[in-house]
């Protein structure tokens, strides 16, 4: 481990059983582990200084005056006690929601809503405001009203909250940070920890680096589902990784999220819903309003009780407040969809109901984000693809992103010189953390590879016939137990004379790439040719195979252990010309994005002699 990622390490460790795990040089001397009070009061301290406070709902116990309203106010707690004292005023015009319903408080911050037997109430956060965090910086905006709790379940579920209470109270603060037009909002996709090596992986990779930034105070940071691995036992683990994060975090629901032995959809939200808040809400920052969905269906347990699958889908109570919830926002506002399940990929629509949803968005300036598939994906406007159009979706109306993953690929690939998994994923990208930049309703977005830095966006690497037949050899020899040696490679970036013969390509990953980018590559020093875009988006089918795939990520996954995906949304290649002589060679590799970003790598290659 670096010195950097040591610092790191310590600044954001907490729970006993985490603090112990420091990795040491040999022969230095053990730092002592920091106070876990200590690292949690540095943190609030750092967030108090953007406005961020500590604090909670305010329940007012006590008879209701009617058991099928639920009554409260939305104010500005101006003594960040969380409670509403006599002085400090209603906040009008917010929307608060029961899940279904969807209402706007009074001239004196008073609503009314509807009870449900079951109901996660919650407050939209409007900009020039800022919710209240807890001692972990997840942020306060919730009520969970359950009045006998869950059924019997693994992770425990919902406390009982017995009758409904007097009021709910939602305390404010004044932030003038969360009304500006210039925002950085990270989402950061599937952490999914499945035990605590893994939790640990998370918070010195591409955890460390969110707590060492200090530019997302008021935005905060979107953990956008697979937030653990089906182990929901973990969550208090998790959320002390993220405990010295200088915004508030929230957190979209994912299908490593559930209770896998629910009888239902209805219940398999509920201990996410105890540990963390609503499975689908909206805040606003900035001139952005940002919905979370939950796109997961849960089947049901099986009758033993266990994991029964689910659905990637949109439930129509969602559409139907999503609806109610986009009513009360201007249009000229920009729209964040933000769901743990992409609604498209490169190679599907995933969301089933895919078209109903953007009916909704439709004529809105609108962005979806999501997770789930561990790949970076940017996908624009006036794409199309084959397989989109059999499901129902012609062509993308809005920018579709796809945020990687913490985990990258699942913690696998073996360790790389810091301890840390390599964890490539199927589309050849790293470990990371997109960022969306806002301004004003425009966006641009940004994903950081983890531990490097922000220019890193471009993998390079050389696909030949032989390399190929060996990935081939490689799969099934990894795929079947790896019994004995691996099949021989030999120089990955030698291109014999054989290989000119037939297909050779230099190719260029380019994460940040899109239909809409462009890749040119020279080669010692000679004329800029462009590269093809192997999935240009330009209405045809899916390319799929090993002509297709980043050379450089699949051969060491294959090696090891990992996805190894043989499309992607954002590689180029150049044929390497026929003609090359022998010896070694340099490609200048120029990638421009769609936003007019420009960057440069060399890849140095030797041809064989003839």
């Amino acid at each position: 481990m670096n010195p950097r990622s040591i610092r790191q390490a310590c600044a954001v460790a907490g729970t006993a059983s985490l603090v112990g795990l420091v990795l040491v040089a040999p022969g230095a001397a053990a730092a002592p582990s920091p106070d876990p009070s200590e690292v949690r009061a540095a943190a609030a301290a750092q967030r108090a200084e953007a406005g961020v406070y500590t604090g909670h709902v305010e329940v007012v116990r006590g008879e209701a005056a009617d058991p099928e309203v639920l009554t409260g106010t939305v104010f500005h707690d101006k003594d960040e006690d969380s409670t509403q004292d006599r002085r400090e005023k209603g906040v009008a015009g917010v929307q608060v929601s029961n899940g279904r319903d969807v209402v706007t408080t009074d001239g004196k911050g008073r609503y009314s809503l509807p009870v449900l037997d079951d109901m996660t109430v919650f407050v939209t956060q409007p900009a020039g405001y800022q919710v209240p965090v807890d001692e972990n910086a997840i942020a306060q905006f919730s009520y969970n009203h359950s009045p006998e709790g869950s059924p019997d379940l693994k992770y425990g579920g919902l406390e009982p909250t017995g009758p409904l209470p007097q009021a709910v109270n939602f305390p404010l603060g004044k932030s003038k940070a969360t009304g500006k037009a210039k925002q950085s909002c990270p989402v950061a996709a599937d952490t999914q920890t499945y035990d605590l090596t893994q939790v640990g992986y998370a918070r010195d990779g591409a955890v460390a680096d969110l707590m060492a930034r200090d530019d997302y105070a008021s935005c905060g940071i979107l953990l956008l589902g697979d937030n653990v691995g089906d182990d929901l036992s973990l969550y208090p683990e998790l959320k002390d990784i993220y405990a010295a994060a200088n915004g508030p975090v929230r957190m979209a629901p994912g299908n490593h999220d559930m209770d896998f032995d629910a009888a239902d959809d209805s219940r398999s939200l509920d201990t996410f819903r105890q540990e963390v808040g609503p499975g689908y809400f909206s805040y606003d920052v900035g001139q952005a309003h940002v919905v979370v969905l939950d796109s997961i269906v849960y089947k049901g347990a099986t009758p033993e009780g266990t994991y029964g699958g689910y659905w990637e889908k949109i439930d129509d109570q969602q559409l139907a407040w999503l609806e109610a919830d986009l009513a009360e926002v201007p249009r000229n506002k920009l729209v964040v969809v933000a769901t743990h399940a992409p609604i498209v990929d490169h190679r599907m629509v995933i969301v089933d109901n895919a078209p109903e949803l953007y009916d909704v968005l439709r004529g809105r300036n609108a962005v979806t984000v999501g997770g789930h598939t561990h790949m970076v994906e940017n996908l624009l406007p006036g794409d199309t693809r084959a397989e989109w159009a059999e499901a129902g979706v012609p062509e993308l109306e809005h920018t579709q992103l796809v945020a990687g993953a913490v985990s990258g690929d699942w913690y696998s690939g073996g360790l790389d010189e810091h301890g840390l998994p390599f964890a490539y994923m199927g589309d050849g990208a790293r470990p990371g953390v997109l960022t969306m930049e806002l301004d004003g309703n425009r966006f641009s977005e940004r994903y950081t590879v983890r531990g490097e830095r922000d220019d890193l966006q471009l993998a390079l690497g050389v696909n030949t016939p032989h390399w190929r037949d060996w990935a081939g050899d490689a799969l099934a020899w990894r795929d079947g137990g790896k019994e004995g040696d691996a099949p021989a490679l030999g120089d990955p970036r030698l291109v014999s004379a054989e290989d000119l013969a037939g297909d050779s390509w230099l190719t260029a990953n380019f994460f940040a790439g899109s239909s809409a980018a462009h890749v040119e590559v020279s080669i010692d020093g000679g004329p800029a040719v462009e590269a093809e875009h192997t999935q240009p988006m330009e209405g045809e089918s899916l390319r799929s195979g090993w002509e297709f795939s980043d050379p450089q990520a699949a051969t060491r996954n294959l090696l090891t252990s990992g996805s190894v995906t043989r499309s992607n949304p954002h590689l180029w290649r150049l044929p390497v010309p026929a003609d090359l002589e022998a010896g070694t060679h340099a490609a200048t590799v120029t990638a421009t994005d769609h936003r007019g970003r420009e960057f440069t790598d060399t890849l140095r290659f030797t041809v064989g002699s003839r």
